[in-house]
């Protein structure tokens, strides 16, 4: 028994360092969040502050296995999970998906002439009034994590 416990543990042990963290996280989607500053103007720490706090640094069963970092809801093909959550075939994709909502969206579309690509605090401001997300303290949790990574 001592030694399935044993085995249990060392296993489990393997599963944690297995997770992504999130220093790991921002320099493997900076780049591309830079870009899309560069091309929409949605500042790039805000872009990845959002994923991080959305899709738990990448950890998350939806960015696993369905690369949605944003949490966006809608149809999705896959098998390995049942979701209400759309589904992409590269984060890549998401990230860009996010953006094409900020700027399409009416809630979101406001926010452009409103912030520039360096006001991360208001945008998160803006986007969390624009009925993103729920909670209160989406927005203060956002820019505390544009503060620290």
């Amino acid at each position: 028994m001592r030694n399935i416990f044993i085995l249990c543990l060392f296993l489990f042990s393997g599963l944690i360092a297995e997770a992504q963290s999130t220093e790991d996280y921002v320099a493997e989607h900076a780049a591309f969040a830079q870009s899309l500053m560069r091309d929409h103007k949605i500042p790039a720490s805000l872009i990845l502050a959002v994923a991080i706090h959305e899709s738990a640094s990448g950890n998350s069963r939806i960015a696993q296995h369905l690369n949605n970092h944003f949490g966006v809801k809608g149809p999705n093909n896959s098998i390995e999970i049942r979701s209400s959550y759309r589904d992409y075939l590269s984060a890549d994709e998401s990230y860009s998906h996010f953006v094409e909502i900020m700027e399409t969206r009416s809630p979101f579309n406001s926010l452009f002439s409103k912030y520039d690509q360096y006001d991360y605090k208001g945008w998160a401001r803006g986007i969390q009034r624009s009925g993103y997300a729920h909670s209160r303290s989406w927005s203060s949790q956002v820019v505390g994590l544009v503060k620290k990574y």
